[in-house]
C-alpha cells in the first residue's frame, strides 16, 4: 500500500487552529499533517522581534503546540532563513505538499514568492491562503486602481463590496504524520527573559493562546460591547475587547471577530448596534495599516508623506528621550502610559496618541525614535500598525492628523482620565514632592514644533 506523503502546514502570524485555512487545506487533502513553526531573524529584510514580542511568542507557542498535540499532531519548531529550512524540512518528511498563509511585508512576501517557486520546481504542491486581513490589499483599490490614502474612503469601499468570508470551523481530528525529525526546543530559543527577568507585569497582564483569545471576545461582546463606542477612549475603563496582541499573532482570526460582533449587531438595540460598528471600524482601521504597508513596505523608516523629509529635527536629546522612555517627564498622563507600557507591554489607544505626539511635537525627537520603542516594549507590536500610527500622529503619514493637531496632553488628561484613576493606578507618586517637575513647557514646546512644521510647509516639495 503506497504511502501518502504528508502535507507540511507553516506557521507564521496565525498561531491558532481555528479559521486557519492553511491548517484546514492540509486536513482536506487526505495527507498526514507535519506542522512547523519557524523563527527566521536571518532572511534578508526581516524585522527581528522586539523583547516583548518574543516574551508572546513564547506562551504563544506553547499553547499552540498543545492545541496541535491534542489533535494528534506535533509542532515541529526551527530557527533559520526559511528558504533554507522549510524546502530542507520539506526534504526530510518526504512533503508533498507545503501550506501556508499570506503575509504582506515586502520582505515576507518575497520570501514566500522564492519559496512557492522553488517548491514548485522540485514537484510539490504549494499553496497559500487569505487568512489575517478581512481584505485584500490588492482588492481593494481607487476606481484609477491605485492604493487608498484616506481611511474613510477605503473603508467604505470595503464595506461596499462583498463582505469578508466566513470563518472556518477548527478541524475535529487531524492525521498526524507519524515519521520523526529533528526539532528545537522552545526553551533553547531564550525568547523569555532571564537576567533581569522583567516580565512579571506581562504574565500577570496576559495569557498567551487562543483560548484566551477567545474567552476575551466572548467576554467582551457580552458585557463591553454596549458602551464600547462611548466609554473606548477612558484609559481607567475596561471598555477595549484586548485583542489587539492576540490579533498580532493570530490567535484568532479577524474573520472570527468579524463574525461574532457582526452577529451581536444584528437585532442589537440602537446604542449596542453602533458600538458594534464602531468596533468594526476599528477593526478597519487595522486592514487600513496593512493596505497602506503593502504600498509603501519602507513605513518603519521612512515618511509617506515625503515632503516630512524636510522636518527639522533637532538633534537627539538623549535625556528627554530616556525620560519619556521611563515614564520620568513630569507630565502625569504621558508618564502613566510609559509606565502602563513597561510594565504590561501594552498601552490604551488613547494614552499611545497622547504619547507620541508630546515625544514628536513637545519634545520634538523624531516619530522613528518612538517607533523603536514601541517595537521593543509592545505585545502587540505589528509592522503595521506600529508605523502607521507613530507616522499618524507625526503628521508625516497616510491620512494623518494635521500637522498642527498637538495633543495637549493635560486636557487630554481632564478630558479621559478627569478624575485621574488611570493616572494614579500607574504613577502611584503623583502629587507627591517624589514626582518630578516637568521636563518641558507645554507651551513653549508647542510653538516650537508649529514653526518647525513650517519648514515642511515652505520647502516646496511634493506630497
Amino acid at each position: 500500500m503506497a504511502v501518502t506523503a504528508p502535507a507540511l502546514v507553516w506557521f507564521r502570524d496565525d498561531l491558532r487552529i481555528d479559521d486557519n485555512p492553511a491548517l484546514r487545506a492540509a486536513a482536506d487533502s487526505g495527507r498526514p499533517v507535519v506542522a512547523v513553526y519557524l523563527l527566521d531573524e536571518s532572511s534578508p529584510g526581516i524585522r527581528p522581534l522586539g523583547g516583548a514580542a518574543r516574551w508572546w511568542l513564547h506562551s504563544s507557542l506553547h499553547s499552540l503546540s498543545a492545541s496541535l498535540s491534542g489533535l494528534g499532531v506535533r509542532l515541529v519548531l526551527r530557527r533559520g532563513a526559511a528558504g533554507t529550512e522549510i524546502p530542507r524540512l520539506a526534504q526530510e518528511t518526504g512533503a508533498g505538499a507545503v501550506f501556508w498563509n499570506r503575509r504582506y511585508g515586502a520582505a515576507e512576501r518575497a520570501v514566500d514568492s522564492a519559496l512557492k517557486t522553488g517548491l514548485r520546481e522540485g514537484g510539490l504542491e504549494v499553496a497559500s491562503f487569505a487568512a489575517s486581513l478581512l481584505f485584500e490589499p490588492w482588492t481593494i483599490t481607487t476606481g484609477s486602481g491605485t492604493p487608498y490614502s484616506v481611511f474613510t474612503p477605503f473603508w467604505r469601499a470595503c464595506l461596499g463590496g462583498p463582505p469578508p468570508r466566513a470563518p472556518i470551523d477548527e478541524p475535529e481530528t487531524l492525521d498526524g504524520w507519524d515519521g520523526d525529525v529533528p526539532t528545537d526546543l522552545l526553551g533553547e530559543w531564550r525568547l523569555e527573559p532571564t537576567r533581569p527577568d522583567w516580565a512579571a507585569g506581562l504574565r500577570e497582564a496576559w495569557q498567551p493562546g487562543e483560548a484566551s483569545a477567545h474567552r476575551l471576545l466572548d467576554e467582551f461582546l457580552a458585557h463591553n460591547l454596549a458602551a464600547y463606542d462611548e466609554e473606548r477612549d477612558l484609559p481607567a475603563q475596561q471598555a477595549t475587547s484586548r485583542l489587539s496582541p492576540h490579533l498580532r499573532w493570530g490567535e484568532i482570526s479577524p474573520h472570527r471577530v468579524w463574525a461574532q460582533a457582526d452577529l451581536a449587531r444584528r437585532g442589537a438595540p440602537a446604542r449596542e448596534a453602533a458600538s458594534a460598528s464602531r468596533f468594526l471600524t476599528e477593526l478597519g482601521w487595522r486592514e487600513f495599516c496593512y493596505h497602506v504597508l503593502f504600498a509603501a513596505p519602507d513605513l518603519a523608516t521612512t515618511n509617506w508623506r515625503r515632503e516630512f523629509d524636510a522636518f527639522p529635527w533637532p538633534p537627539l536629546d538623549g535625556d528627554a528621550l530616556s525620560a519619556w522612555q521611563r515614564g520620568e517627564t513630569g507630565i502625569p498622563i504621558v508618564d502613566a502610559g510609559m509606565r502602563e507600557l513597561w510594565r504590561t507591554g501594552s498601552m490604551h489607544n488613547r494614552i499611545r496618541m497622547v504619547v507620541a505626539s508630546f515625544l514628536t511635537k513637545n519634545l520634538l525627537i523624531d516619530w522613528r525614535e518612538g517607533e523603536r520603542w514601541f517595537w521593543d516594549t509592545l505585545v502587540d507590536a505589528d509592522q503595521a500598525a506600529n508605523a502607521f500610527n507613530w507616522q499618524w500622529v507625526a503628521g508625516s503619514g497616510a491620512d494623518a492628523a494635521p500637522y498642527f493637531r498637538i495633543f495637549n496632553p493635560e486636557l487630554q488628561a481632564k478630558k479621559f482620565d478627569p478624575h485621574g484613576e488611570y493616572v494614579r493606578q500607574n504613577v502611584p507618586e503623583w502629587g507627591t514632592d517624589a514626582y518630578p517637575e516637568p521636563i518641558v513647557d507645554l507651551a513653549v514646546t508647542r510653538k516650537a514644533a508649529l514653526a518647525a512644521y513650517d519648514v515642511v510647509k515652505r520647502s516646496g516639495q511634493p506630497a
